[in-house]
């Protein structure tokens, strides 16, 4: 129905946690530093809720940005074969 990529790349993961580490770090830092000025630990708390707040919109959703290396999986065997090559190896260790 939609055609909405709903995946990130392993590449794309660890980018977006170091983004959200640095966007959360930061908006703390100065969340910190602004609330000790002004005497007040509440606005020290929204600084860093909004900061949690943009790194989830950044960091979230699969944006394009993650999902420029995704990995080439290998075909699977046809289950013919598969159950053909374990039967064979089960003949194989019974005459050993």
């Amino acid at each position: 129905m939609f055609n909405i990529a709903t995946h990130m790349d392993f590449e794309g993961q660890g980018r977006a946690e170091k983004l959200s580490r640095i966007i959360i770090t930061l908006f703390g830092t100065v969340g910190l530093v602004w609330g000790y000025i002004i005497q007040q630990f509440s606005q020290t708390v929204y600084i860093l809720i909004a900061g949690v707040l943009l790194a989830s919109i950044l960091t979230i959703p699969p944006w394009p940005i993650y999902r420029k290396k995704p990995l080439n999986w290998q075909k699977p065997r046809p289950d013919s074969q598969t159950a053909q090559s374990s039967s064979d190896e089960t003949k194989k260790k019974k005459k050993n």
